[in-house]
């Protein structure tokens, strides 16, 4: 049975993952970097003054919420979207594409991340602008809204626009037991196997226990723990890996030089041929790239929506901020440390190491840490990806409560808790490779609705830079919705 599915799956893989996908998913946040002027460049020291910059100069974005209010605040949002990227892709995914792309993979997962910040920026300036309350008074917002409500709203699309909203949410759903559930869990169970002797089913029952208070309290109770997680856990990893760089210094040079030699096919990966080289180094490092920020997959937008902001900008430029620190910042470290500890032969791109996956990260630390390298691992490990455990079980909540309605929320998420323990005794590979399959299937409808709906990114973006940076009178463009643009707008003021 489990061949089937895996030979099934390879079918269905290859065709998602094909060249058209990728030059839809790069070519979207191409579009959306030059239809904003560059924006994540040419305003680079204004969304970091508004993100990062704004957790230790403004309350409003990290204050909590009343608790008759079911919103969440900004940093709330970033850290459960964080939760949810900051994962497995990180070091399992990163050291992945090393092996089967060389390091020119790395320079296309820059690539990726650099046009991603923009395609996550537009969907979660989307997400707040077609957003809605549900029967519990919670923000509901996300792709599936944006598709129906936004791409609906074409003249004769109303029909497309619903069909997609429904393939996006079915599809979220069943990746959210793929990305977001089982190849994590199933990493975790390895990884403490492997470095302290925990059978597998014994780590499967303990992170389902957990996982079942904290899931089963809602949205705001997964927030009130990664708020907490997310900056402890991304700090400590960070600080692993900048010590092994900073003692591998100088291989950097080598380290650059190997990165854009592989990218461009001036050398072999791992004495291959060529061509075949670079179509490695291009589709790994595309494919981890995607795994690791999920830009385009329209996935960590449902915990944006959920914030209590006002300015669809403001929260676009968290999605921005989230791809950065994602990629250019913890997957670069990663790719670093394992490039620059001598387990690369730098100079064809061939892997030394007998190790894959979380260990050859984790034996990248032992140069420098000794034995504690790959402990420090498997806790990263269990940390990064239990978290997108919890992020990913409000995003398929989200499409459940789109395809069935609250109600059913309940049964989704016992039965995502209950699959907790069958990814912690599941086949690597298999999770793998379902994750990458239902990764594409999302981001296809997903896409299609970033690049029909352009134009209102557009316009929202260049109302807000008229507004808050050139300071010209101009109404805010808030909600598409009028009863809700009129809501937002009392009390709008430079925080929002």
């Amino acid at each position: 049975m489990v061949e089937m599915i895996t030979k099934v799956n390879g079918v269905i893989n290859n065709f998602v993952w094909g060249l058209p996908m990728l030059v839809m998913l790069v070519g979207t946040g191409i579009l959306m970097t030059v239809l904003t002027k560059v924006f994540q460049i040419s305003h680079f020291g204004y969304w970091m003054k508004h993100t990062l910059g704004s957790i230790f100069t403004d309350r409003h974005i990290t204050k909590h919420t009343d608790k008759e209010d079911k919103s969440i605040s900004q940093f709330q949002s970033l850290c459960t979207a964080l939760a949810a990227t900051i994962g497995t892709g990180n070091i399992v995914g990163v050291s992945s594409a090393l092996i089967a792309g060389g390091p020119g993979a790395i320079f296309w997962m820059w690539i990726v991340a650099f046009f991603g910040m923009m395609t996550n920026y537009s969907e979660n300036v989307l997400g707040i602008y077609y957003r809605k309350k549900n029967a519990r008074g919670e923000w509901a917002g996300g792709a599936m809204y944006y598709l129906r409500d936004g791409l609906g709203a074409k003249k004769g699309c109303r029909g497309i626009g619903a069909v997609l909203a429904v393939l996006f949410s079915a599809f979220c759903l069943l990746a959210s037991f793929g990305i977001g559930n089982m190849s994590q869990i199933n990493s975790i169970a390895g990884n403490m196997d492997a470095a302290f002797h925990i059978p597998t089913f014994v780590t499967g029952i303990v992170l389902m226990v957990i996982a079942a208070l904290v899931i089963l309290g809602g949205l705001k109770r997964i927030a009130s723990v990664t708020e907490k997680l997310v900056p402890f856990m991304a700090i400590a990893y960070i600080v692993g890996a900048l010590v092994v760089c900073v003692v591998n210094a100088d291989q950097f040079g080598a380290v650059f030089a190997a990165i854009f030699k592989g990218a461009f096919g001036m050398k072999a990966v791992g004495g291959g041929i060529v061509g075949s080289g670079v179509k490695l180094a291009v589709t790994w490092g595309m494919k981890r790239g995607v795994f690791s920020n999920e830009a385009g997959l329209g996935s960590s937008v449902m915990v944006h929506s959920s914030s209590n902001v006002k300015e669809p900008v403001r929260q676009g430029m968290w999605g921005i901020f989230e791809v950065f620190a994602d990629t250019i910042v913890v997957c670069t470290l990663t790719a670093f440390t394992v490039l620059s500890s001598g387990l690369v032969d730098l100079e064809t791109g061939k892997v030394l190491s007998a190790s894959a996956g979380s260990a050859l990260v984790g034996e990248a630390f032992s140069t420098v840490f000794g034995k504690v390298g790959p402990a420090f691992i498997a806790l990263a490990i269990l940390l990064f990806a239990f978290s997108t455990v919890l992020g990913w079980s409000h995003y398929g909540s989200t499409a459940c409560e789109y395809l069935f309605g609250t109600a059913a929320t309940f049964v989704y998420k016992v039965i995502f808790v209950v699959f907790i323990l069958c990814g912690a005794v599941m086949k690597l590979d298999l999770a793998w490779d379902l994750s990458d399959t239902f990764n594409g299937l999302m981001a296809m409808p997903n896409l299609v609705g970033v690049l029909v709906l352009s134009p209102v990114v557009c316009r929202i973006t260049k109302n807000y830079v008229d507004r808050k940076i050139r300071h010209k009178k101009t109404e805010p463009m808030l909600s598409a919705f009028p009863e809700i643009q009129r809501q937002q707008e009392v009390g709008l003021d430079g925080s929002d």
